[in-house]
């Protein structure tokens, strides 16, 4: 990028500017920090947010290591050094304070939508609370396929039991997008709430996040 005026360099540019004035492409152009003899970091980074044909930070989100390494100027390093980047971001999404109080389903969502809400793969999670309903733990329970995820009963009640809790919530993705409950979500949750009402348990809900939609089995609440 020695080519470039100081005042388009990314490196320079953040510090004469600061970072927010960065465009997607040349904040990624600095964790690349090269390119390669045909192109800048710049116009790398730029071919890396096109390929899924989107210029923004969701399609870098949904990238595959495979794929990042078979972009031109992209190794094995430069590859995780992206994957790593991307969780960082999703784990800084997420709320620092455990203690929020979960009145309905909506809260599940706000909660847990940026983290859901682009994964590729099913992910299935409970949330534990107190009796005032306020979140003690949420525990990651299995990660299954992009149609998918294996749901173990006797783990779910054990986790719960394990510290002392008897309220719970089951969460989980649609990697689709629609959070429209299948078959066997519905079968699924009628077997969690028999097996919870024969452990003096309470099952509050089961939620299903899509991409920027949710809907609870339980209290048939539903993005709006």
């Amino acid at each position: 990028m020695k080519q470039l005026p100081n005042s388009e360099r990314p490196y320079e540019k953040l510090e004469m500017y600061g970072e927010a004035l960065l465009s997607n492409s040349e904040l990624l152009a600095i964790i690349l920090k090269t390119g390669t003899k045909e192109q800048t970091a710049v116009g790398l980074a730029q071919n890396i947010l096109a390929l899924k044909g989107e210029q923004d930070l969701r399609s870098l989100q949904e990238l595959s290591l495979l794929e990042l390494k078979k972009i031109k100027g992209i190794g094995r390093v430069k590859a995780i050094q992206i994957k790593a980047v991307c969780e960082l971001a999703k784990r800084m999404a997420k709320p620092l304070n455990l203690n929020v109080t979960i009145r309905q389903p909506k809260d599940v969502a706000h909660l847990l939508m940026d983290e859901l809400r682009y994964e590729k793969r099913e992910v299935v999670k409970i949330l534990i609370l107190n009796t005032k309903n306020m979140l003690q733990k949420i525990v990651n329970l299995t990660v299954g396929t992009t149609a998918s995820a294996t749901i173990d009963l006797k783990q779910i009640f054990e986790e719960i039991l394990k510290i002392g809790m008897s309220k719970f919530i089951l969460v989980h993705n649609h990697p689709s997008g629609d959070a429209t409950p299948s078959k066997q979500d519905i079968a699924i949750t009628e077997q969690i709430r028999a097996g919870a009402n024969l452990l003096g348990l309470q099952f509050i809900d089961h939620i299903v996040i899509g991409d920027g939609v949710f809907q609870s089995i339980l209290t048939k609440e539903k993005t709006n």
